[in-house]
Formats: C-alpha cells, structure tokens, sequence
C-alpha cells in the first residue's frame, strides 16, 4: 500500500526542524521575529539587541532617500505593476534602463534583471547547460547553485565538484569534465562565487581564469556578498582581481547592499538575449513589480555617488576583524566583511544553544549561529554581518562579550548540568 506523502510532515521535521523540536525552540533559534527599525538595534524576544545578522552591508535599508523612493514607487505604481511575465506584458522602458545601468556598473555590456535572486540563478544554471554539457562546481557552492545543479542532473547532465577554492583540484576535474564533454560534444561551466557567505573567503577568480588559457569553459560567479561591498567602485570580487573581461556570467542579487528583493546575471548582450527567451523563471513567472526597480535604482544611484558607504562598512570590517584576532578569536581566513568567529571545544547542541541564550538574554546581541553538519563536530561558527551602520562602540561592547563567553564556554559554564 502506498504511504501518503504527508507522513513525512507529521513524523518527520529534516534535520533542522527536528532539532528545533527537541529544543522547543521554535521562534527563539529559528523563526526568530526581531522588530523595530531594519538597523544594528532591534527587538527580539521584548529586549533591544545589537544585530550582527542583517545583510544590509550599506545600511540602506533605511536610508530616507531610499524609503523616500520606496515609497514614492509605491505609491504611483502599487505593487502588481507591471502584470505579467517580461516576455508578454510585464516589460517596460525603466526595467531595461535599470538593466543598463547594473552592467554598465559591473563593466558588462548588457544584463538582464531577475524577480527573484535564488530562483534567478537556479534558472539561469538550468537554462545555460543542457545535457551534454558537463558543470564543475566549488564544493562549498551556495545551496541555490547547488539546486540549479540538481535541474542539470534532472535533465540527465553530469557534474564534477572541486575541492573548495583548490585550483590544483579544479585543474584535476577540468580534465575530467574535458574529456567528457568532447566524447558526449557539450560544453563546460565553472561555477563558483565572489564571496563565500559562511567562511567570508574570497573566491580565486583571478587563478580561476587563468586556467582559462589551459581549458575550455564559461564561468559564472555568484557574487551576491561581493556586490557593493568589494572592488574599489564596489561593482564586486570580478572588480576586485580586474577580471571583469574573464566572467562570462555575473550574478548578483539584490539582497544584500542593496536591501531589497530581485537581482541580475550581467553577460554578452547575446547571451543575455538568450536567457530572455530561455529561462523558464522568467518566462513563467511575474516580472520584478515597478516600486522594487524604481527603489533598486535609487540604491544603486546611492552606491554609485556615495564611495563613504563602502568606507564606513569596511572601518567597521577592519575594526571588528582586526579586534577579533588581537583578543586572540579564530576568524578564518576572511577577507570580505563576513566574519566568522570559530570557538573550538568537545560542544553539543545543549551548550550552545545556553550559550546564545546568555548573549541573547544577557548581553544583548544577537548573530547567527552554525553547528555540524555546516562546520566540524565540536566547533560553534557565530556569523558576525557588519554594516556601515554600525558604530565602533558596538564593535567594542561586542569584543567585550565575545571574551566573557569564550571564558565561560572554557569554564564550562554552558554545559546543560552547570546551566541546570
């Protein structure tokens, strides 16, 4: 007899919800709700906190000029504006002066603007290769690649993964993917990001394309971390090594500098062509509404015109990173403003959920926390996102309580039994 589909919804969460089942911790680990103004300082729980877990690297989310935009959009427009998929009735003039605009800034001749960034980049992986083509992709890729690389395996195409950012791994798997794409008369995609979003490491473009002159592929970099935040003008990690020329798909999405919902894939105005017509997100799906493009070029006019927005986030970069490692804290090897700080200890679930329990409750700050099986057993990786508007007074307050949980956390003070 077949089993009923909802089974699994009743007896079994996945492994994130079982745990947060076990904890009860439903709306305090996960689901949290923080209110009041998007900035460093919101409510969770009834309690003010300083907010280290906002993407909002430029602090625009609310900037008055671009709450002004926002609002001014809405209200002339509403949110269904336009109706429909772009190919049909939901183009218009300002959509593709935007998309001029977003590849002129990455140092691309065309772009197309996306509804949404995670299903974006799915579409466009799933729209780029077909069958015979063969992906090779860094192994610490985000989950939205990773999916796009599952439409390709759908569709009966194959994949090689690479160690993370290990070019002699790379190298290896491209000959592989070499051999298979003659024999089967496809193509190759690298696929790898700007920014990686857990560790804050850098990806080596500039050691990527090199190999460029050895193989045969595209590449396309997910740079949704790298997007107004690195590169002397901020149009993203390509700009960073200067190889803008070498990126065959530049994604970028407008979740992060930009606060707000959409994105775009920047590329040769023939491939762009090309995604317009193929990229089944797109075809499908409602176009980006007018108040998201309107308020998304005031945002990107902000970034353009405002270098000390950049400035400000990366002296709170340089301020928060460089007092971790003076203190003596595990920061990776970072080189973004993602900032992971890894503790390193014999730890279970029940330690560090007391653990950001006392931050939470008694300090007042609030960050993400990543355990096994994103990080190695026995290791806690709390996220710290800065952004331009947070003060150096809170990256000191914040120093502070980092010392007082590594020595409690050392003191086993978080242990269930001590807590208990």
């Amino acid at each position: 007899m077949a089993q009923d589909i909802f089974d699994k919804a009743l007896n079994n969460l996945g492994p994130i919800g079982t745990q947060a089942k076990l904890l009860n911790s439903h709306h305090y680990y996960s689901f949290p709700k923080l209110s009041g103004e998007l900035g460093p300082h919101m409510v969770f729980n009834g309690k003010r906190m300083l907010n280290w877990s906002l993407n909002n690297y430029l602090g625009l989310a609310n900037h008055p000029e671009v709450r002004q935009a926002d609002a001014e959009a809405a209200a002339e427009y509403g949110l269904a504006y336009p109706m429909g998929a772009r190919m049909m009735t939901g183009n218009t003039e300002l959509h593709e002066q935007f998309e001029k605009q977003l590849a002129e800034y990455v140092g691309k001749k065309d772009s197309f603007l996306l509804n949404y960034g995670y299903q974006g980049v799915m579409s466009v992986i799933e729209c780029i290769v077909d069958r015979k083509d063969v992906i090779v992709f860094d192994a610490e890729s985000h989950a939205c690649l990773i999916d796009g690389i599952r439409l390709h395996k759908a569709k009966g195409g194959q994949y090689y993964q690479f160690a993370h950012n290990d070019m002699e791994s790379l190298e290896k798997n491209l000959v592989r993917a070499t051999k298979l794409a003659e024999e089967q008369g496809g193509g190759i995609l690298v696929i790898t990001e700007g920014v990686f979003g857990m560790s804050g490491k850098v990806g080596s473009l500039d050691k990527i394309v090199e190999l460029k002159k050895k193989f045969n592929f595209r590449l396309l970099v997910d740079d949704a971390h790298g997007f107004g935040t690195m590169g002397p003008t901020g149009a993203g990690v390509p700009e960073h090594f200067g190889v803008q020329d070498q990126v065959d798909l530049h994604f970028c999405t407008f979740a992060k500098s930009m606060a707000a919902i959409g994105a775009f894939i920047a590329a040769d105005p023939d491939v762009v062509m090309y995604l317009k017509y193929n990229m089944r997100s797109q075809t499908y799906a409602k176009a980006l509404p007018m108040p998201f493009v309107l308020g998304g070029m005031k945002r990107l006019e902000l970034i353009k015109n405002n270098p000390e927005l950049k400035e400000n986030l990366w002296t709170i970069v340089r301020a928060l990173q460089d007092g971790f490692r003076k203190r003596g804290f595990d920061i990776g090897d970072t080189t973004s403003p993602v900032t992971p700080v890894f503790l390193h200890g014999s730890y279970d679930l029940p330690t560090v959920t007391n653990l950001i329990r006392d931050m939470r409750e008694n300090m007042g700050i609030f960050c993400s926390v990543i355990i096994y099986p994103v990080v190695p057993k026995g290791v806690i990786m709390l996220r710290i996102i800065p952004t331009a508007s947070h003060t150096i007074e809170d990256v000191e307050y914040t120093m502070d309580c980092f010392e007082k949980v590594q020595a409690k956390l050392k003191a086993g003070e978080y242990a269930p039994m001590a807590v208990a």
